[in-house]
Parts: C-alpha cells; sequence; structure tokens
C-alpha cells in the first residue's frame, strides 16, 4: 500500500538514511520517491554504490537547504587494500597493475600528516563531475582521453584505526566538500611507495546526522504500512532547521515577514551591522524558520522562502 499524496504522509524535513552497499544514492531516492509518492525530495552527498552509511534525505521544501548541508563536515571509515591499482581506485574496477609492498603501522603513521588540512586532490576519472557537459565516467568507460584537474579539498582529521592483515589496514576521517575517499586511499598508498585501492567505505557523519539516527532503508519503507502520518513525521522527521544550527538567526516582526515572504529587502540596520557583508542569516517569526537571506550593503536580501508546512 503506497501513500495517497505527499499532504498525507510528509509536508517537509529531513530523514536520516543508512544507505545500504550494493545500491546507487538515486537508485535509493526513487525506491523512497516511488514508496511514498512523493516528488519533492532530495539527497545531500552522494554515496557511491558499494559505499554505506549516512545518507540525509530531505523532503518538502527542506530541499532548498541541501547547499547548506553539502558544505558541513563528513566523518568516513574505510580500508585500504594494498597491493592493487584499478582504473577506479576500489575493488570493482579492471586491475591496471600491482605491487608486493606493504606498509606497516610506523610507515603510516609518518605520512599520514601530509594529508591533513587544505590539500589539492585529483578526483577519480570515474566519477560524476561534469566534462565539457558530460560525466568523467561516461568518458572513462569509453577510453576517452582527458585529464582532471586538481581541486582544493580539506581534511580536518585522518588516523590510522588499525592493521586488519598483511593486505588491509582501517581508516577513519573528517573531511569537507566535494572528497574523494578512493581518491585519497590511492594517494596514501602512492605515498608509500606501493599501490592501492579502497576497499570499503562507510560513512558515519554529515553534519547533524550520524549512523546512531539513521534508518536502514528498508525499516523506513516499511514505516508507510505501519503507521499513520502525524505520528511519522513526529517521530522520524527532523525539522528543516536542523542543518541550519550554525548560521546567524534574526526574529523579524510580522510586518517584517511579510515583506520578506514577498521577496522584499529589509533593512534592519541596527542588528545588520553586527554580522559580517555577505553572510547567510536565518530568519524566525514567532519562533519558527521562515527563509534565509543575506547580509548586502546593511540589508537583508531574500534568498530561500520556506514554506510554513515543513515546520
Amino acid at each position: 500500500m503506497r501513500a495517497n499524496s505527499e499532504e498525507n504522509i510528509y509536508s517537509g524535513g529531513w530523514v536520516s538514511l543508512n544507505k545500504p552497499s550494493g545500491i546507487s544514492s538515486n537508485n535509493t531516492l526513487n525506491i523512497i520517491k516511488r514508496t511514498f509518492n512523493l516528488k519533492k525530495v532530495g539527497f545531500s552527498g552522494t554515496l557511491d554504490p558499494l559505499a554505506s552509511g549516512v545518507l540525509p534525505i530531505a523532503f518538502g521544501s527542506a530541499t532548498k537547504t541541501i547547499p547548506f548541508l553539502d558544505s558541513c563536515k563528513k566523518e568516513y571509515k574505510f580500508i585500504i587494500k594494498w597491493g592493487t591499482l584499478t582504473e577506479t581506485h576500489d575493488l570493482e574496477g579492471k586491475i591496471l597493475d600491482s605491487s608486493e609492498i606493504r606498509p606497516n603501522v610506523r610507515e603510516i603513521n609518518s605520512i599520514i600528516t601530509k594529508f591533513i588540512g587544505e590539500v589539492k586532490q585529483r578526483p577519480p576519472r570515474f566519477s560524476a563531475i561534469k566534462v565539457s557537459g558530460r560525466r568523467a565516467y561516461t568518458l572513462a568507460r569509453r577510453n576517452e582521453n582527458f585529464t582532471l584537474p586538481k581541486r582544493l579539498v580539506t581534511i580536518y582529521s585522518l588516523k590510522l584505526v588499525r592493521i586488519i592483515d598483511n593486505d588491509y589496514a582501517e581508516f577513519k576521517i573528517s573531511c569537507g566538500k566535494g572528497f574523494y575517499v578512493r581518491s585519497l586511499a590511492r594517494d596514501i598508498s602512492l605515498e608509500l611507495g606501493t599501490l592501492g585501492v579502497l576497499a570499503s567505505l562507510e560513512r558515519l557523519k554529515v553534519g547533524p546526522f550520524t549512523l546512531k539516527n539513521a534508518f536502514p532503508l528498508e525499516s523506513f519503507t516499511n514505516l508507510v504500512h505501519s503507521a499513520p502520518a502525524g505520528k511519522i513525521e513526529e517521530k522520524y522527521l527532523l525539522p528543516l532547521s536542523k542543518v541550519l544550527d550554525d548560521i546567524p538567526a534574526l526574529s523579524l516582526e510580522e510586518q517584517e515577514a511579510r515583506i520578506f515572504k514577498q521577496g522584499q529587502i529589509i533593512k534592519k540596520k541596527s542588528l545588520v551591522d553586527a554580522l559580517p557583508q555577505g553572510s547567510d542569516v536565518l530568519l524566525f517569526n514567532s519562533n519558527r524558520p521562515i527563509g534565509l537571506a543575506v547580509m548586502v550593503e546593511s540589508t537583508l536580501k531574500p534568498k530561500r522562502v520556506f514554506s510554513d508546512e515543513i515546520f
């Protein structure tokens, strides 16, 4: 039995899913759309099919806040398999080369600090990055000649968790947006004078969403059969403001709120001067978030207006 409409199941908000390995993020999203008969749904932070872990799902007008979650820190646990180089930098790709060199704990710990901070990283050829309007993985599958430029990415922390055996080592990382753990597995291996690929990847955290509060996909889709809409929203949906906690907030009077919802600029000089120009501001009215504005020359310029039904 499917939900009849968006209104009688989910009017909006966030859900943290624990995506299983073996399914793409897009296919996961399509399952949710079909199960709940929804159209306005999106996710933050693509996970490769072989990866598992936290995949935040936005419903309704909460999709407007996806860019803010995309910029949040992410944490992963991953395993490198030493001695192999593949075209995809994971276990699925065609083997290109091999090495007999196996690094030890001392060697691994001696190079880890080189990867912490802002570093330049070359994304995998098999990735969703666009090259002249086409996805890189499409070009790679056709064996077309292209090189993806290095990009500046941020690693906040990186540590060796354990040596599993001679061929495998487990790591944990906290990083920023646009980061490819597959590329890191390649680069760590090369720095150690060997070859290596990503053997497994689990995302532990995306901003405020963690594995602890994440639903397995099957458990979440089963909710449509077992609970009325009101209870689902109350127990399982997280408010849109969950991803905006780190953004400066201002409270508006009723008249100011009406002006903002009409898309007009608000002058609030006494408060605006205390905030940096160009920064995002979360606006409230009667303790309810009503939208996002950007500071422009001592005014609040509307950036996103939220629908009332998502809170």
